[in-house]
């Protein structure tokens, strides 16, 4: 297949995303994205739709390519434990073998681009270089599950707050507004959401947040904005070193 027989509007997909600067489609120059393109599909979740189900059959990987995701498994008792939250440019599915060993979900209206196991497999022959960046891949989200297991192992209620939002600052990056002394986050998932990834209660959430702010440490504004006012402090609790 050439470039020349993919329609320009399925190419420019590939070439105004968002998301391709942060994710495995970095590893594809830009003169191949139409083949890159017609490997893949667009498709749109509304807030709440979930597109991964957990145990059902792994067809498929995502790449976010704008909005948030939350991803979960199921607890025996039927409740979900939030295990991460997916950003622009985040690959999902590439831990998976014949089923997903997680469930995914809309955190307002996201956006995807579908690639089936085939289809990546098509694009690994072709393209080497993408073959090493699904590698890194797989090192980044086990050097994730490792932090994740020292965050709610050892860290305090404290530490694993200050540890978030740390981690949203460096997720997020030029996203977050402010200077370096003050930065500004908008936080999309509900406290509910962020006490069950934190493996803490809503209440005690609500607690450190709120001497946090009478410390003078962030500001609160609404449900989902945050100002970090002195984020080399919360950096040292994050860090166990105050």
């Amino acid at each position: 297949m050439t470039s020349s027989r993919i329609p320009e509007e399925i190419h420019d997909r590939c070439s105004h995303c968002i998301g391709r600067e942060h994710s495995i489609c970095r590893a594809i120059e830009d003169c191949d994205l139409a083949i890159l393109a017609s490997e893949s599909s667009k498709m749109t979740v509304p807030n709440g739709r979930s597109f991964i189900e957990e145990g059902s059959p792994a067809h498929d990987f995502f790449v976010v390519t704008g909005g948030r995701v939350k991803i979960f498994t199921l607890l025996p008792d039927g409740r979900r434990q939030i295990t991460g939250f997916a950003e622009g440019g985040d690959f999902l599915g590439l831990a998976a073998s014949k089923s997903y060993a997680f469930g995914a979900e809309a955190l307002g209206t996201a956006v995807l681009c579908r690639f089936p196991h085939a289809s990546m497999q098509r694009l690994t022959d072709r393209f080497p270089n993408l073959e090493h960046r699904l590698r890194q891949e797989a090192s980044r989200e086990l050097t994730l599950m490792q932090a994740r297991m020292t965050l709610l192992g050892r860290k305090t209620a404290r530490e694993r707050l200050a540890t978030f939002l740390m981690e949203r600052i460096k997720l997020l990056g030029p996203m977050c507004q402010g200077t370096p002394h003050q930065i500004e986050l908008d936080l999309p998932m509900s406290r509910t959401d962020i006490a069950d990834y934190l493996g803490l209660t809503i209440e005690t959430v609500s607690r450190v947040l709120s001497a946090f702010k009478r410390e003078g440490l962030i500001g609160i504004r609404g449900i989902t904005h945050i100002t970090i006012m002195q984020p080399e402090r919360v950096s040292a609790i994050a860090e166990g070193l105050e």
